[in-house]
């Protein structure tokens, strides 16, 4: 537990002695030195690490370079050395970056390497802390099954090629993880919603393309198999409950996200049957004014059941 203090006013309101000034002065004195040479090394470690990959650029380099400074980090961390753990977190975090991608450079972006490194990103992202990890393992999970993302000038491109399973299979894993989340020590319960709430995404990115496009299976070129009415009415129904669930259970970061993905599920299929009119803008703008201050007012009113 962290709690942070104004000495200065502490002791000018007479709430502590000089001395526990003074002592507590020194504390925050220490952390911070140590915070900085942690950064320091931290910053050392990656700029040796680029400069192994600059003098040998290859995928094979990566992965050496990263299991070493990966080991590294991991013995810092079980060393129980406390003022060394930021240090040691960071270590985690860049070898597994650069033997996940030294791997997915040797494997060609096989499902094998793509597998491997989902595994690797969870292992790294449990030992580490780190929510990034945990992310990137369920990110790389769906390049699994074909999911992508893409950057042309000016423009950025999301490719779903299995709406339905890519709903299926995140959908499971977003209930799974915050079951479990509910029998972990508070840092792996964190960890656990974070991989729920990435996979919540997954699951309505999944129905977001199905809504457009349905679902032509593996094959882009076969007939739709899954029509796009069919995840339009799923969708809303999928949102509608959900968002129900989420107010009984007190749950805002849940339910403030069912209200992004049901604007944009509103004005998707709005602007694709609608089409782009000044009328169709003006209703749409008033619309969202109106989505606005409705989310408001339910934020404030969990906001008062909490308290």
């Amino acid at each position: 537990m962290k709690v942070t203090l104004d000495l200065d006013a502490l002791l000018a309101q007479g709430k502590i002695t000089t001395e526990e000034h003074a002592k507590f002065n020194n504390f925050a004195v220490q952390t911070t030195s140590n915070l900085a040479f942690n950064i320091l090394v931290g910053f050392g470690v990656v700029a040796v690490s680029g400069a192994s990959l600059a003098l040998i650029p290859s995928p094979i380099t990566a992965i050496i370079v990263g299991l070493i400074i990966s080991l590294l980090g991991l013995g810092l961390s079980q060393s129980g050395l406390t003022q060394w753990s930021l240090l040691a977190n960071m270590c985690v975090l860049v070898g597994a970056l650069m033997f996940g991608g030294g791997t997915l450079l040797f494997s060609r972006g096989s499902v094998g390497g793509l597998l491997l490194v989902t595994i690797l990103y969870s292992i790294a992202g449990i030992v580490a802390r780190s929510g990034l990890l945990i992310t990137l393992a369920v990110l790389t999970l769906s390049t699994v099954i074909g999911a992508r993302t893409g950057y042309m000038h000016a423009m950025y491109s999301l490719s779903i090629t299995e709406p339905s399973l890519t709903i299926g299979i995140f959908g499971l894993l977003a209930i799974g993880l915050y079951q479990l989340s509910k029998f972990l020590p508070t840092d792996f319960e964190r960890l656990a919603i974070i991989g729920a709430r990435t996979s919540v995404f997954m699951v309505n990115f999944g129905f977001w393309i199905g809504s457009l496009w349905g679902d032509r299976g593996i094959d882009p070129e076969k007939l739709v198999i899954i029509p796009a009415n069919l995840f339009v009415l799923g969708w809303a129904v999928a949102l509608l409950a959900t968002g129900i669930w989420a107010w009984h259970k007190n749950l805002r970061w849940l339910l403030n996200t069912v209200a992004v993905f049901g604007g944009i599920h509103f004005y998707t299929q709005w602007f694709e049957h609608w089409h782009l009119s000044p009328d169709s803008v003006l209703l749409a703008g008033f619309l969202a004014l109106g989505f606005a201050i409705a989310l408001r007012v339910v934020n404030t009113a969990m906001l008062q059941k909490n308290a």
